[in-house]
C-alpha cells in the first residue's frame, strides 16, 4: 500500500477500493492478467481494511468478482506467473 493508500478514511477509501476493482476487471477484460493481478491485489488489501459496514456499501458486482470470480484465475492455487520473459 502507498501512503495515499494510508490516509483514505471513510467514503474516500470506499471510493478507492471500488476504482481499483474497476481498473483490475478492464485490466480483465483486455487480457492484460499481469496487471489485473497486481490491480486485484491492490484492491484486495484495501478491501480487507474495511469495515463490515463499508463492505457493505461496495456494490455486489464488484465484490463478487473481487472476491470470488478472480480468485479462481489469481488465487493461491494457481501457478504463479514467471518472474521475467524468455527473449528470443
Amino acid at each position: 500500500m502507498t501512503k495515499q493508500d494510508n490516509a483514505l478514511m471513510g467514503d474516500a477509501l470506499i471510493k478507492e477500493v471500488c476504482r481499483r476493482i474497476r481498473v483490475a476487471r478492464s485490466y480483465w477484460d483486455a487480457h492484460n492478467n499481469a496487471a489485473c493481478r497486481g490491480e486485484r491485489d491492490r484492491a484486495l488489501a484495501l478491501y480487507n481494511t474495511l469495515t463490515k459496514e463499508q463492505k457493505q456499501q461496495i456494490p455486489e458486482v464488484l465484490r463478487v468478482w473481487l472476491r470470488y470470480r478472480s480468485e479462481k484465475y489469481f488465487g493461491a492455487h494457481r501457478t504463479p506467473p514467471k518472474s521475467a520473459r524468455k527473449s528470443k
